[in-house]
């Protein structure tokens, strides 16, 4: 099975405008998550999944940059694109992450892949209950099930926010989900505000995350000993997916 993760992105973000180009220890964000991605065992290939807005051009550019394919679709039927992205890159099996998550752990995405299988159409580690720290999102899908959602799906939601209709239509859905050992789900890794960009920046510097991977419950268990790492962004609240997209 070729599974390849698509990564969404955009500099079209209203509480962090240009979010995915912001630096990261030394590279962008964009670039920061695709290294990690493109250490997971379970992946055949990295693909951004990108809008036709002329303001996205760089991140075109950033894609040539760092040798990654790059498919561009609609600007608010994300799962359009994404059905785009899957096909352009003969996925038999999709892991959906964002752009925003430079701290995906290439280990917990292996994880969650070897959740899906015949008998199970789409795996998370999010669909049921959040217990791993937001930032480690990750969601696997086979082609078919993209193509039946691309097909069906008719909610603003559904069509901005690719796998909502396994929500909205779980009787459809054979489905799967990865429980972390601890519920760490009050922390918050991924990047929507100046704070998660501080405390990003903050993590990578300590652990290296640059030039190294490291399991990201040895981050965990730093954050929870020093109130200053768990406290900088602890007042940003997660934006609900019922809400558009940013």
């Amino acid at each position: 099975m070729r599974t390849v993760a698509i990564v969404q992105a955009r500099m079209g973000s209203t509480r962090l405008p240009g979010k995915v180009m912001h630096d990261v220890c030394g590279d962008t964000m964009l670039a920061r998550g695709i290294q990690r991605l493109r250490t997971a065992s379970s992946l055949a290939n990295v693909v951004i999944a990108t809008t036709t807005n002329p303001e996205d051009d760089v991140i075109v550019r950033e894609a040539e940059r760092l040798d990654v394919q790059v498919h561009r679709g609609s600007a608010r039927d994300v799962l359009d694109r994404y059905v785009g992205a899957a096909r352009a890159s003969s996925a038999d099996a999709i892991v959906r992450v964002t752009s925003d998550c430079p701290m995906i752990d290439p280990s917990v995405v292996d994880r969650v892949v070897a959740k899906l299988s015949g008998a199970i159409d789409y795996a998370s580690n999010t669909h049921d209950i959040q217990t791993f720290p937001r930032g480690l999102d990750c969601e696997v899908f086979h082609r078919d099930t993209l193509e039946r959602m691309g097909r069906m799906a008719t909610s603003n939601a559904a069509r901005e926010h690719v796998t909502v209709f396994v929500r909205e239509e779980p009787g459809l859905f054979r489905t799967d989900q990865l429980v972390a050992e601890t519920n760490d789900s009050d922390l918050r890794w991924t990047v929507d505000t100046d704070a998660d960009l501080v405390l990003v920046r903050m993590l990578f510097e300590r652990f290296e995350l640059a030039t190294r991977t490291v399991d990201y419950r040895e981050i965990v268990r730093v954050v929870r000993a020093e109130s200053e790492l768990r406290t900088i962004n602890a007042h940003i609240a997660q934006k609900d997916w019922r809400v558009s997209a940013a």
